[in-house]
């Protein structure tokens, strides 16, 4: 993937992340579950992305 698309991702990501912050009320623990939930995932696609780790399809939680 180039680093641009790469780049471009993170922005749409950024940016839909603020929105939502921003404009849709919901209580602070709720936004904070969902913001560390966001950053979990975009880090997880970005070592996936970079080679770090191996396909995201391939972790399995449970059984």
């Amino acid at each position: 993937m180039p680093l641009i698309q790469v780049v471009i991702i993170l922005v749409v990501v950024g940016i839909i992340l603020w929105v939502i912050n921003s404009y849709i009320p919901m209580q602070s623990t709720i936004k904070n579950i969902l913001n560390a939930v966001v950053v979990i995932a975009v880090i997880l696609w970005l070592l996936s992305v970079f080679g770090l780790i191996g396909d995201i399809s391939a972790i399995r939680i449970g059984k």
